[in-house]
């Protein structure tokens, strides 16, 4: 089974072909992982990659309730206690840099206005505030040029506390309608200096980002996620296939190791027609690691695989369910029955062990397990 093989990741070995996906999971007070988050990750070690939940750089960057930072000693120490931990039972980990932009609110930010490219608010939904109620979202600041700067400087910063905390790379996010994308989009970008109105210029806040990420990591230790266009957070774009395209094109330049892209599903709420092929475009435009991301099974992930449409699969939902999901995939392979829990909605966000670090290990007395969790049938 070829999505249980090695790859080889810029200077990562992975046991096999499996990503766990950035998951957020809320759980986070004060934006400071929790005392649990060293064993939820070290029980998914055996993901041929874990990348970390979603983690803003800048208080700035906030959206949700309890997720967690990278701009404190804090935060820098507790996840310091994750990496420790995932690499003492043999794991590999990244850590995903993450800015909301509009999709905040003032309660989340000291009564200060969310931040955006241009002031255009979300239109429709309402946002969960820290105290559980919701409300309208609200018309963001548009960000000066020197704002931007200090926004691209706040990346920096958290790319180099995510290497004193151990990280093995970090992964820039620039997909699901968050700040990046919504400079990117044209639906969201409006602006008219060196930030707005053509692809490239809008492309150059990304560009940025990734320039100040490469001062604190080598680029085979950086990756890029994208889903420009696909309507997430009410982020759209007049053609998302030329946008995307030319990200990924100097992405690729940049040195990048990797580029993350999510096809459309329905748990994203992205799934509908005429959405374009972000795995195949992702495939046509960077010649390095393609990670493929949205709703995959095991099949489809080895279909995909072994097809070239991908070299690695990101599973979220299921590594919820299936701490060790890498092993059940490989007893299935080899006939034996292991089945894929599912994981219960109700425990997703917020809450303490319950749903996060309680979900069971699948034993068989007839398995093997080797070391970085490859398996073989006895």
């Amino acid at each position: 089974m070829k999505l249980l093989t090695p790859y080889r990741l810029g200077p990562l070995t992975l046991p096999n072909r499996l990503v766990m996906a950035p998951l957020p999971r809320s759980r986070h007070p004060d934006h400071i992982p929790n005392v649990l988050a060293p064993t939820y990750y070290a029980q998914r070690a055996a993901a041929g990659l874990l990348i970390a939940e979603a983690t803003q750089v800048t208080p700035r960057g906030v959206g949700y309730p309890d997720t967690p930072g990278i701009h404190s000693d804090a935060q820098v120490a507790a996840w310091r206690a994750v990496t420790d931990l995932v690499h003492a039972v043999g794991g590999r980990i990244v850590l995903q840099l993450w800015h909301v932009g509009r999709r905040s609110h003032s309660a989340f930010l000291d009564g200060k206005l969310p931040v955006a490219p241009s002031p255009i608010r979300i239109a429709g939904k309402r946002v969960p505030l820290p105290d559980g109620s919701k409300a309208d979202y609200e018309v963001p600041h548009p960000l000066s040029v020197d704002e931007i700067a200090e926004t691209v400087e706040a990346f920096r910063i958290g790319a180099a506390n995510a290497k004193r905390a151990g990280f093995d790379g970090v992964e820039i996010h620039a997909a699901n309608g968050y700040l990046i994308e919504q400079f990117l989009a044209s639906g969201t970008n409006t602006r008219t200096d060196a930030y707005g109105g053509s692809v490239p210029n809008r492309v150059r806040f990304l560009l940025d980002v990734t320039e100040a990420i490469l001062q604190e990591w080598d680029a085979d230790r950086a990756g890029v996620r994208v889903s420009c266009g696909t309507g997430a957070n009410g982020v759209v774009d007049d053609d998302p296939v030329a946008t995307s395209g030319f990200a990924i094109e100097r992405m690729a330049d940049a040195g990048l190791a990797y580029v993350h892209a999510m096809r459309p599903n329905r748990y994203m709420g992205t799934a509908q027609d005429g959405q374009p092929d972000f795995i195949r475009l992702a495939r046509q435009r960077f010649p390095r690691t393609v990670i493929a991301n949205g709703d995959y099974d095991r099949t489809d992930g080895e279909r995909s695989v072994r097809d070239g449409q991908a070299d690695l699969i990101a599973y979220g939902r299921p590594f919820i369910a299936n701490p060790d999901l890498p092993l059940r995939f490989a007893a299935q392979a080899a006939g034996l029955d292991a089945p894929i829990a599912t994981a219960n909605p109700r425990t997703y966000y917020g809450g303490g062990a319950a749903g996060y670090t309680d979900y069971p290990l699948w034993h068989a007395s007839d398995v093997e397990v080797r070391p970085n969790s490859q398996a073989k049938v006895a």
